[in-house]
């Protein structure tokens, strides 16, 4: 039945798959993959020295929408996880601080990829799963180059 399915049916699966083990693994913290994810970003964002991190650079780093990082915000805030303040350097802009609820997080970034990694694919050689990740590197490379392809035509 597998072989029949359209490719994009396949990533797609993959994906709702990933993100729902992730949820399972993640609703104990009472967070969702989704942000779990933000937090991982800005946390690599606050570890690459970045002072003060805007909504929207956490939305470009992301790919998500103005409205959803609003709404992922809010309520990562109201769990303590993130904290909001005006920016020191222009007023108009809100910065997002990870808390040390978050940073308490750290260790759990790696464990839950890992685990639901290891859960999808499971029955997989070590080789298959290192050809798998050098596979999936390409593909990304190929994702990156067309999103920078579109910011320089953009530019123009």
């Amino acid at each position: 039945m597998t072989k029949e399915l359209p490719l994009g049916a396949r990533f797609s699966l993959l994906h709702r798959a990933f993100k729902r083990k992730m949820d399972e693994i993640l609703s104990e913290k009472e967070l969702t993959g989704v942000q779990f994810g933000v937090l991982g970003n800005l946390a690599r964002l606050e570890q690459q020295g970045c002072e003060e991190i805007s909504q929207r650079d956490l939305e470009e780093v992301c790919r998500i929408s103005h409205a959803t990082m609003t709404d992922i915000l809010r309520r990562l805030e109201k769990k303590e996880f993130v904290r909001c303040e005006q920016s020191s350097r222009d007023r108009r802009f809100k910065c997002v601080f990870t808390t040390e609820k978050a940073r308490g997080l750290k260790g759990e970034v790696a464990r839950v990829e890992r685990e639901t990694f290891d859960w999808l694919t499971r029955g997989l050689a070590p080789a298959q799963v290192e050809e798998l990740l050098a596979i999936t590197d390409v593909m990304l490379e190929n994702v990156w180059a067309g999103c920078r392809k579109g910011c320089e035509e953009s530019d123009d």
